[in-house]
């Protein structure tokens, strides 16, 4: 199980066809801040029917879509 799966199940589980949540918004669902290892781990979401489309460092947010 890796640390981001809360985030991966949270997604899945609210089945919205995208998110954008705030580094801080995903720090609140994960219960500590992502770091630099959220780019190694984030291909594990596509088996939770998402994917992560946009990352902005200068916005501080994520965008998720769900795969079609």
């Amino acid at each position: 199980m890796s640390k981001y799966e809360p985030l991966w199940k949270f997604l899945k589980d609210n089945k919205k066809d995208f998110y954008k949540f705030s580094y801080d918004e995903i720090a609140e669902i994960l219960g500590f801040p992502i770091d630099h290892s959220f780019l190694k781990f984030k291909k594990e979401l596509e088996n939770y029917g998402y994917e992560v489309t946009k990352i902005s460092t200068k916005e501080k947010n994520i965008l998720f879509n769900k795969l079609k």
